[in-house]
C-alpha cells in the first residue's frame, strides 16, 4: 500500500493515476473527502501539521510520497516510521543543494531534506525544475485577451511535466534500487516564457502575444498573492542568478525508460484547462 501526500495537486494526482492504473493499492491523503472517488483509490483523512492525525493513513502502508515544508516534518516521518514504512520518496526543489538558509524557499526545502536523511527511513529525494503545469497560472490572463505579460522573461527553464515526476516518484515506490538517491527529472529542453506562449499559441489556436512584465511590475503582483520573503526568494533564483534550472538532464529517461514529455505535450494533453 502506497499513501500519496498531496494527492489533489500537480504531481499527486498524477502519481495516484499511475499506481491505481499499475493496479498498486494507493490511499490519497485528503484534508475531506473528495465529492467522487476515483476507481481502485483509498481516500484518507489526515493533515501533515498533525502527524498524529496520520496514524489511520498510514496503517499497513509501506510506501509514502511527501510534499515538503510541513510544521514538523520529523513527527511526521516518526510516525512512518512507527507504521513500518520502508520507503519515502520526498519531494523538493533544486535550490536545496545551495545550503543557503537565508532563501526562504530553499530554507524550507533544506529543513525537509535534513528531517528526512536523519529519520532513519529509506528515501529518494526529487528535486525537480519548474513544472509546465505553472502555464495555467497564465489562465486569467487569456481569458482577459490574447496577450500574456509575464516576468522573468530571459531566463531559460528545462520545465518538467509532472506526470513524468510522478513516474519518477512511482519508480522509487515501487522498485529496489532507488534509496539514497537524490533525483533531477527535467524536461526535454530549457525554453523561456515567450517559447511556451508559442507553442501554447499553436496549440490552442490562438493569436497570443508575450510581453515581458518589467522586474517592478511582477514585485508588486507577487507581493499581493504571497509573503515578501517567497517573492524576494524567487527574485533571487531568476533575478539574482542563484537558481539555474536550465540543464537538461536525463533522469526520466533513466529511472522510467522513456523520454520526458515536450511542453507542447503537456499542452495538448491539457488544452481542455485552457478553454
Amino acid at each position: 500500500m502506497i499513501l500519496v501526500a498531496g494527492s489533489t495537486g500537480n504531481i499527486g494526482s498524477e502519481l495516484v493515476s499511475i499506481l491505481a492504473a499499475s493496479g498498486e493499492p494507493v490511499r490519497a491523503l485528503v484534508r475531506k473527502p473528495p465529492p467522487s472517488e476515483a476507481a481502485g483509490v483509498e481516500y484518507v483523512t489526515g493533515d501533515l501539521d498533525d502527524p498524529a492525525s496520520l496514524a489511520p493513513a498510514l496503517d499497513g502502508t509501506n510506501g509514502v510520497f511527501l510534499l515538503p515544508g510541513y510544521r514538523d516534518m520529523p513527527g511526521v516521518l516518526a510516525e512512518a516510521r512507527r507504521a513500518g514504512v520502508e520507503r519515502i520518496v520526498q519531494l523538493s526543489g533544486g535550490s536545496a543543494g545551495s545550503g543557503d538558509m537565508t532563501n526562504a524557499v530553499s530554507r524550507y526545502m533544506i529543513v525537509t531534506e535534513r528531517a528526512v536523511h536523519e529519520s532513519g527511513l529509506p528515501w529518494t529525494i526529487l528535486r525537480p525544475t519548474a513544472f509546465m503545469s505553472n502555464a495555467l497560472r497564465w489562465l486569467p490572463q487569456l481569458q482577459a485577451g490574447d496577450t500574456l505579460r509575464l516576468p522573468f522573461a530571459n531566463v531559460h527553464t528545462a520545465a518538467v511535466d509532472p506526470h513524468d515526476i510522478a513516474a519518477v516518484a512511482a519508480k522509487a515506490l515501487l522498485e529496489d534500487g532507488h534509496a539514497g538517491q537524490i533525483y533531477y527529472p527535467t524536461g526535454p529542453e530549457a525554453t523561456r516564457p515567450a517559447d511556451q506562449v508559442s507553442v501554447l499559441a499553436d496549440v490552442l489556436g490562438r493569436d497570443l502575444r508575450f510581453e515581458a512584465q518589467p522586474d517592478d511590475e511582477a514585485r508588486a503582483e507577487m507581493s499581493e498573492q504571497m509573503p515578501v520573503e517567497y517573492v524576494d526568494a524567487f527574485f533571487d533564483f531568476y533575478v539574482g542568478g542563484s537558481l539555474d534550472e536550465s540543464v537538461v538532464r536525463s533522469t526520466v529517461q533513466d529511472v522510467t525508460g522513456r523520454p520526458p514529455r515536450t511542453f507542447r505535450q503537456w499542452a495538448e494533453a491539457h488544452a481542455d484547462a485552457f478553454a
